[in-house]
């Protein structure tokens, strides 16, 4: 599948070269800062899938994977900022070191909640990887993200895990939704 994917209302935002290259970089920085340690990453479903897929293969490390649901939006496209648990991790935490990895912040509280409570666990320590850094819409200013892929516009992105109505996930890019009530 070609960036020259043939929906109208879908506008390339980051090709799937520039996501491969960044991850790649993304990959090193980790290994490099993570040298003698096994870190867990821990993806957040459903949207982080692709991106930690690509990102533990990218870390010349041992790593291992987790995952976890969380929820803060239910049914709606806006967060009522009630935080749940949908899937919790399989394993204990406990002097571990963790990095997170979503596929995009926005406003941050589903994160801020998620960080927060992972360190409570007895977490060694806790970083935070995105693929998509959305800052505009941010509520929590002092969410640290340690990795970042990109920083993109306050616009509806889809491709590469993220979703309208469960729908481009697959696409190999990163795209702007020009019309999100067609999408």
């Amino acid at each position: 599948m070609s960036t020259e994917f043939a929906n109208t209302n879908l506008e390339v935002l980051l090709s799937a070269e520039e996501i491969t290259a960044r991850i790649k970089e993304l990959g090193a920085e980790i290994s490099c800062d993570y040298v003698g340690k096994e870190p867990i990453l821990i993806g957040v479903l459903k949207g982080a899938f692709v991106f930690m897929s690509d990102l533990a293969r990218a870390i010349d490390l041992k790593v291992w994977v987790e995952f976890m649901a969380v929820s803060s939006y239910g049914k709606a496209q806006k967060s009522s900022g009630e935080v749940r648990i949908i899937k919790d991790l399989d394993v204990a935490v406990e002097g571990k070191d963790l990095i997170v990895v979503e596929d995009i912040v926005d406003t941050g509280l589903t994160l801020s909640y998620l960080l927060t409570n992972l360190q409570s666990r007895g977490a060694n320590s806790v970083k935070l990887a995105t693929l998509l850094d959305k800052p505009e819409p941010r509520i929590n200013k002092e969410l640290k993200i340690d990795y970042c892929g990109f920083q993109v516009p306050n616009k509806f992105v889809v491709g590469f895990g993220l979703d309208a109505a469960e729908r481009y996930r697959n696409l190999p890019f990163i795209a702007v939704v020009k019309n999100p009530e067609i999408a």
